[in-house]
């Protein structure tokens, strides 16, 4: 199955990788149809899914509509994680961003 064929449109600006296999929590992707076009070139949608098996997530892990691939979680990924259960992450989208 090819990372796009995971997507399941949710509304004009939300798509949604249910979570499965390792993932704690689901996957959502915020683009339009248009952004959607440029998705699927590279492996960010796959660091969407690695992002969201990682320990303490909360409620999902989220791509923007710059998503693109990163060096541990895609660029413009974003997620939140318990304060007791969950890592930090200090170069989760970049050092340079962060």
């Amino acid at each position: 199955m090819g990372e796009l064929e995971k997507l399941e449109k949710v509304d004009d600006n939300r798509f949604l990788i249910r979570k499965s296999g390792g993932m704690r929590v689901d996957g959502v992707v915020y683009v339009d149809e248009e952004l959607l076009k440029g998705l699927g070139n590279d492996e960010s949608l796959k660091q969407v899914e690695n992002v969201a098996t990682l320990p303490g997530i909360v409620r999902a892990s989220l791509a923007m509509p710059d998503i693109h691939w990163g060096y541990g979680f895609p660029i413009g990924g974003v997620a939140a994680f318990d304060n007791d259960t969950g890592i930090i992450s200090p170069g989760g989208v970049g050092y340079d961003i962060n």
